[in-house]
């Protein structure tokens, strides 16, 4: 071969690369930056999910611009401070905003379904009339306490008398107690001793407006087998013969609400055969109550009685203890 042709023979160049070869990380950067997005987007989530209303109200109310910038000065108020070119002062906006008209304007509050005053100055009637009724209840309470001590033949019956208030009204119940019953076993003909309480309680009775409910209670010691007559009808006649001394005492009939038997459902304690839960409950019942009930009632003669009950009732002075 000459030398021509070997200057003139290209030289090739053979490269071997093991591997796949190295591709870079960048990917993993971009993924670490979308598992911190989602991470920060579900932790929105969940917030927005535990945040009561009133929460969500307060940070919309802090981020919210406010509408004036001014009102008669601008600045710090410091060395920089100074008036503005309008006397009025700078507003972004002279239109009111949307909280504070639910404020000022009484119709958009109640079609927000806000506190409608109306309906405010009605609930503030009724716990008016509300105290009124507790101060009453607690001075015929004091009265009773007083007829006991002040009857020598009812003393021994003091022990025997549980008055209390309670939602439904001015509670008092008439207690058997072991060896001293107010009823013999089994009948509804009380004795002369109970017959008297119930004559002394009538004087307080009339002294209040109140309509009254009579609930008779046994205990949870059942008649024989194949009896006729329950714990039902001993507990609804007693009930009933209360009544009927409490109406000869003169308590009209325009006050009865009920006469409940209410067997031995309702223990007044924990063990059945207690003596103590054969009982007779006189309750002098709330008027509101009451006015509930009367689904017939319009709301004008509601509001009558209201008017009725503020002039009825008077408030009583100083502290009443319960007997």
């Amino acid at each position: 071969m000459s030398e021509k042709e070997d200057e003139l023979q290209p030289i090739i160049v053979k490269k071997i690369i093991q591997g796949g070869g190295h591709h870079g990380g960048a990917w993993k950067v971009a993924y670490a930056d979308f598992v911190t997005a989602m991470m920060a987007f579900f932790l929105l989530l969940w917030l927005l999910n535990v945040t009561t209303a009133e929460q969500k109200n307060g940070i919309a109310d802090y981020f919210a611009p406010n509408p004036r910038i001014a009102e008669n000065k601008s600045g710090a108020g410091g060395i920089m401070g100074g008036l503005t070119v309008s006397p009025e002062g700078q507003m972004t906006s002279d239109v009111q905003p949307m909280a504070q008209q639910q404020i000022a304007d009484p119709a958009i509050r109640k079609q927000d379904g806000d506190t409608d005053p109306d309906k405010l100055e009605e609930e503030e009637l009724r716990k008016e009339l509300r105290e009124r009724e507790n101060a009453r209840f607690e001075q015929a309470a004091q009265e009773i306490k007083n007829t006991i001590e002040n009857t020598p033949d009812l003393q021994e019956l003091a022990k025997q008398i549980m008055v209390d208030i309670t939602p439904e009204g001015l509670r008092i119940q008439l207690i058997d107690e072991d060896g001293n019953p107010l009823f013999p076993s089994g009948s509804a003909n009380m004795f002369d001793k109970t017959r008297a309480l119930l004559d002394k309680l009538a004087q307080v009775i009339l002294s209040t407006p109140n309509e009254i409910s009579i609930r008779g209670h046994t205990d949870g010691v059942p008649y024989g087998p194949g009896a006729t007559y329950t714990n039902w009808e001993l507990s609804g006649d007693r009930a009933n013969a209360s009544r009927r001394v409490l109406k000869q005492s003169g308590v009209p009939e325009s006050r009865l609400n009920n006469v409940v038997g209410k067997a031995d459902k309702d223990h007044l304690f924990e063990n059945p055969e207690d003596p103590r839960n054969r009982r007779i409950s006189i309750i002098l019942l709330r008027e509101e109550l009451v006015v509930q009930e009367g689904a017939n009632k319009s709301t004008e003669a509601v509001n009558k009685m209201s008017e009725e009950k503020k002039k009825l009732y008077q408030r009583s002075e100083g502290a009443v203890e319960f007997p």
